[in-house]
């Protein structure tokens, strides 16, 4: 089956884009030939070209977009000129497997199925949904270009890759393709890089508890509603025992600085950026609550995040909005506010507190859950049917 794959990923570098990387390296191992366009890094992966391990990375600079949805057309337009110019650069392949968003990757597929690739489409997120949750425009002109483009996407791939089960129902019902063309590929952590640390009391700024927060920082994101829940742990549970820390950077970083200041929670929160591997450890294995604050739209209650699962590869006991997928991921490895309730998730956070026994509990269901059934080892598989029956 093993021939020449071409992956297509625009929103990450790789292999800082873990999901993507896992996808190559399970490929490697079952005899790819892989190659990667995505965009170079700004801090790490900044080398036009690497070979990594054996899987071929070739990189672009891009500048990430500002100003609303017209800088995101600047954005793409680029990106998409420099994907078609090094996609004529790696040449004739046997699988093109383009990582969404956004929708626009299908052009290079098109071109490629030309020249007798199989398209995999890899449903990353869903840009209708996320078109709506991040900018609140409605259904304007630009969300009825978003779902076309979606549309052509669809009918383009040979096979659909869909990261769980609300996706895959989305690929069949909005996207009109055969239930057996769509393949779920859940994003798991690889468990080996989650290990338990010494507990560095000084992360926790003298305070006996510690709160987390990994990931981006978007409009979608909910690290708003995180900050109004902290502000309501300390004013309406009156908690000021915790130190809380927020690990990751994006669009709305500085936002949420300014915004923790007005909420005068400056002395209690701290924000890293993006960090390395190894203190990304270091904060975890000293967190006692990890939080999940991703509030209900019309994206988050349909998506994997990938927070929850790398808490739990940390055994780490999580606070979540009541959201259909983060109950699929978490189950009982977590607490569920109702939807937006930020006084309500504040309450959970302040019971996990105070119940040392039920957090260890919880911890040992998440780290059992991505060690097992939700595992990459569970995902490889699912990866390698999707490319036989792309293939064949």
């Amino acid at each position: 089956m093993a021939g020449k794959a071409l992956i297509l990923v625009e929103n990450l570098s790789v292999p800082f884009d873990r999901r993507v990387w896992q996808e190559s390296t399970t490929l490697r191992d079952a005899g790819w030939d892989v190659h990667v366009i995505c965009p170079q890094g700004t801090k790490r992966d900044t080398e036009p070209y690497a070979e990594i391990d054996g899987v071929k990375i070739h990189r672009y600079p891009l500048k990430a977009a500002t100003g609303g949805p017209l800088g995101y057309v600047q954005e793409y337009g680029s990106a998409l000129w420099h994907t078609f110019r090094l996609a004529r650069k790696v040449g004739r392949v046997d699988v093109v497997h383009a990582c969404n968003p956004p929708d626009l990757l299908y052009l290079v597929a098109k071109r490629l199925k030309r020249q007798g690739a199989r398209f995999v489409f890899d449903q990353h997120d869903l840009v209708p949904e996320l078109y709506l949750s991040r900018f609140d425009r409605g259904q304007d002109f630009l969300y009825r270009a978003v779902c076309r483009l979606e549309r052509l996407t669809y009918r383009a791939a040979d096979v659909v890759i869909a990261t769980n089960e609300s996706y895959r129902d989305v690929a069949v019902s909005r996207g009109g393709k055969r239930p057996e063309k769509v393949f779920v590929v859940r994003s798991a952590p690889a468990v080996e890089r989650f290990r338990q640390v010494p507990v560095e009391e000084a992360l926790k700024k003298g305070k006996p508890y510690m709160l987390c927060y990994l990931g981006v920082m978007g409009p979608q994101d909910g690290v708003d509603y995180a900050l109004r829940a902290l502000a309501k742990l300390r004013d309406e549970v009156g908690r000021k025992d915790w130190h809380a820390v927020f690990l990751g950077g994006g669009d709305t970083f500085d936002e949420m600085v300014a915004l923790s200041r007005k909420l005068g929670l400056s002395d209690q929160v701290e924000f890293t950026g993006r960090i390395s591997d190894e203190d990304l450890l270091r904060y975890l294995s000293a967190a006692d609550v990890c939080l999940a604050p991703d509030p209900l739209n019309p994206l988050n209650d349909v998506s994997t995040m990938n927070k929850i699962m790398e808490y739990m590869a940390m055994s780490r006991p999580i606070v979540s909005f009541d959201l259909k997928e983060a109950r699929v991921s978490a189950g009982d490895a977590a607490l569920y506010a109702p939807a937006n309730d930020e006084s309500e998730f504040a309450k959970l956070v302040a019971h996990l507190l105070d119940d040392p026994a039920e957090r260890g509990r919880m911890g040992e269901i998440g780290r059992a859950r991505v060690a097992g059934p939700l595992s990459w080892e569970q995902s490889s598989k699912a990866l390698l049917a999707a490319y036989e029956a792309a293939v064949s």
